[in-house]
């Protein structure tokens, strides 16, 4: 701990910030499709931290122009299959790289963990109560009090600033009992309904899964596939100030989807 104070005044080791992040989101328990942890290696010490959802070329140049060391993202540049480091690729990967930019990747770590995740983040502002997991990284639980669909709708888009696309498969009733998965969560409309739930709460549609909906009376509230994953990455960059004294930057990206 002693090491780690000292080294404030001119920045925290690198190894040590993954090394707490990697221990922190418990990311070696995770079966996932990104390779999560450390992805680009580079300055060897961290003075600022940026936070992103996304990592696109214009996340990567607006990290590096706020001074970052260390981007923290939700969605990272390698998934589980190697990518040739051609095109838009290597345009990230070589602007990262030249300036010195570490990245850092938490995909289904960051939906799933109980304190800073996504889906807890969500619940937690929606005051979802006996909140318990839900389809391995979502939450369900219920709400304090029964609301009609639009009242439920409404709170959403106040909360996400994203105009909600609202399927009422329930046929009228009303919002209770709750599941949460952030971003993409549409698979998940059967189990919603085989456990009672009478509403889903999740990112983006699949038109695969649009007649499941109302063939089982579940409401679907889509919330932006991106909308509903900004809380993580904000929480954590938090967490990461508060551990180790780092300021951090939110790059806002939207995308609309």
């Amino acid at each position: 701990m002693t090491e780690i104070i000292s080294s404030r005044m001119g920045g925290v080791a690198l190894g040590d910030v993954t090394a707490w992040l990697d221990s922190y989101l418990n990311v070696s328990s995770f079966k996932d499709w990104s390779n999560n942890g450390l992805q680009v290696e580079g300055n060897s010490t961290v003075t600022r931290i940026a936070a992103s959802v996304d990592t696109s070329l214009r996340s990567i140049e607006e990290a590096i122009s706020s001074g970052a060391d260390l981007m923290v993202v939700h969605h990272g540049l390698f998934w589980n299959k190697p990518l040739m480091v051609t095109g838009p690729h290597r345009r990230r990967l070589q602007t990262a790289l030249d300036a010195g930019l570490s990245i850092y990747a938490a995909h289904l770590p960051l939906d799933a963990h109980p304190e800073i995740g996504n889906n807890a983040m969500i619940a937690s502002a929606l005051s979802l109560q006996d909140a318990s997991p839900f389809a391995s990284i979502g939450q369900m639980g219920e709400l304090p009090y029964e609301q009609t669909l639009q009242e439920f709708a409404e709170r959403v888009q106040k909360l996400t600033g994203e105009i909600c696309l609202v399927h009422g498969g329930g046929g009228g009733s009303g919002v209770r009992r709750l599941g949460i998965v952030s971003g993409s969560g549409a698979e998940f409309i059967t189990q919603a309904a085989e456990l009672g739930l009478d509403t889903l709460l999740t990112g983006e549609p699949e038109h695969k899964h649009f007649h499941d909906a109302f063939e089982l009376g579940l409401n679907v509230v889509y919330a932006g596939h991106y909308e509903t994953e900004v809380f993580g990455v904000r929480a954590l960059a938090a967490k990461l100030e508060e551990q180790f004294g780092l300021p951090w930057q939110f790059l806002h990206l939207p995308t609309g989807l």
